[in-house]
């Protein structure tokens, strides 16, 4: 079993910066990657940014590159998401994963944490 807790939610103003934080704990391994996913009210949950663990590779969707970065610290089994710009269309609760496949699908993903709102005003 994986355990992971976000944090660093908030709600902030359009233009705004939040950096969002992972701990992960448990069996954690490093074959695992990692990935953020959001998921605003009403909508389906989408893919944000992932990383593997062994390498750094990273991936993003197109909506957020540029603006927001995905970051490990391995020493803390720690997992970060730095937001930059943030817009409206943002707001969404905010979701870490973990899992051995690396794909953009939610369903791939076998351990999840409880989530952390981000809240982005005009």
């Amino acid at each position: 079993q994986v355990q992971l807790v976000e944090s660093g939610g908030g709600l902030v103003q359009a233009g705004a910066s939040l950096r969002l934080s992972c701990a992960a704990s448990g069996r954690t391994s490093s074959s695992y990657h990692m990935a953020w996913f959001r998921q605003a009210p009403g909508k389906e949950r989408e893919f944000v940014a992932k990383m593997s663990w062994i390498g750094g590779s990273t991936t993003y969707t197109d909506s957020v590159k540029g603006r927001f970065t995905i970051a490990r610290d391995n020493a803390k089994n720690t997992l970060y998401l730095q937001m930059n710009s943030l817009k409206p269309e943002d707001t969404a609760v905010y979701y870490c994963a973990a899992s051995f496949g690396g794909s953009n699908v939610p369903q791939s993903y076998d351990y999840w944490g409880q989530g952390t709102q981000v809240t982005v005003s005009s």
